[in-house]
């Protein structure tokens, strides 16, 4: 609200004095991260207890007869989901062929590289970072460096779409295939369970909650380049689950180094995957089964 009206404008202030008063007289407070309880309690002195966000129970890796499924029914609208020249059979896309005999699904050789994004295209988030980025890997490639072909998707609807499909369009990218498709509902976590890597833009305007599409992303066990802001550490474990990154060089620097080995089994996003496998954090109803009803019993 302060961003949109100013930190001074009398429905900010009222606000403000309505959240400090009532959250003092309740009997519990829950909260989605660690800096947000520090900050109710130093600004409020509002005990909360953290909840963080938990993946629903649909976001998980994709298997990959589903994967071939959702390709080909995205290669109808979506060039970049396409076979490219010379692969076999009618029954591929640019990532899956099944096999015309046992009908077996398989990955397809030389395949590109899949990185997702999702936005809801606001001022919130820079997308240009993200073109820069894929700019300099395009480059990388130009100078000898052996990386996969990438198709880029980013999913969403919002304001600014068709700003920045505007500086897709102007892009000459001959290694890369951006796409901007908006999708069903039930295909998004299908998509998200099929990726190689997830990238996040979102900075957070209060530095106090965490991006609900990584959350996601780590429900689907995909590896994430989050950029950098105050509390993002609790979610994505710099080296361990994931890569943080500052600017567009430091991201395109972190693509080189994921995808060099692609599609081996030997590299860090091989490791990152892995570490998100043994994680197993809990999904949201467990959460909530382990903070809070642990509260209401305690009140009766």
């Amino acid at each position: 609200m302060s961003l949109s009206h100013g930190r001074s404008h009398p429905l900010v202030l009222v606000a403000k004095w309505y959240e400090k008063l009532f959250g003092r007289l309740s009997d519990y407070n829950l909260c989605v991260t660690d800096a947000m309880k520090k900050d109710l309690w130093v600004n409020f002195k509002i005990k909360a207890v953290t909840l963080y966000d938990r993946p629903a129970s649909y976001f998980k890796e994709t298997p990959l007869d589903l994967q071939h499924n959702l390709f080909m029914k995205l290669a109808k609208d979506y060039e970049p989901f396409r076979p490219r020249a010379g692969s076999p059979g009618a029954d591929s896309s640019a990532f899956t062929q099944r096999d015309g005999s046992s009908g077996t699904v398989l990955k397809a050789r030389g395949r590109p590289a899949l990185l997702i994004s999702s936005t809801s295209w606001t001022e919130d988030e820079d997308f240009s970072v993200l073109l820069r980025a894929l700019e300099d890997y395009e480059r990388f490639i130009e100078e000898g460096a052996e990386l996969p072909a990438l198709v880029c998707v980013i999913t969403g609807k919002g304001p600014l779409k068709d700003y920045y499909n505007g500086l897709i369009q102007k892009l000459h990218l001959k290694h890369i295939q951006i796409c901007t498709p908006w999708l069903e509902a039930e295909d998004y976590p299908l998509l998200l369970g099929s990726a190689d890597l997830g990238v996040c833009l979102h900075k957070s305007s209060s530095g106090l909650d965490l991006p609900m599409k990584v959350v996601d992303m780590f429900g689907c066990c995909l590896p994430v380049c989050a950029i950098h802001f105050e509390c993002l550490h609790e979610l994505v474990k710099h080296n361990e689950n994931g890569l943080i990154f500052r600017d567009s060089q430091e991201l395109a620097k972190q693509l080189k180094m994921l995808f060099l080995d692609f599609p081996s089994l030997e590299g860090k996003l091989h490791s990152f995957r892995e570490n998100l496998r043994e994680s197993r954090q809990p999904r949201w109803d467990q959460s909530w089964d382990q903070t809070v009803l642990p509260l209401l019993g305690n009140g009766e």
